[in-house]
């Protein structure tokens, strides 16, 4: 239907990543639904956080950057 659909790597941390400013959390459980950036103090919503970070992932994809990490 004139979409582009893109892989990522099924272990791309998207739930974890802060989708502002790039921070990794060392875990998170399943149970945890919202979290706060202790890099950056940016409140997250674990489902809309991860859509997001999925997003800009496909993006780079496309655009090439995955090679250059740049997403990461």
């Amino acid at each position: 239907a004139g979409r582009t659909v893109v892989k990522i790597d099924r272990w791309y941390p998207s739930s974890k990543r802060c989708s502002s400013c790039g921070y990794v959390l060392k875990s998170l459980s399943l149970s945890t639904r919202q979290w706060v950036c202790p890099d950056c103090g940016q409140s997250h919503d674990r489902d809309l956080n991860a859509s997001i970070n999925i997003l800009m992932a496909g993006k780079a994809i496309l655009t090439g950057a995955d090679g250059l990490r740049i997403h990461e």
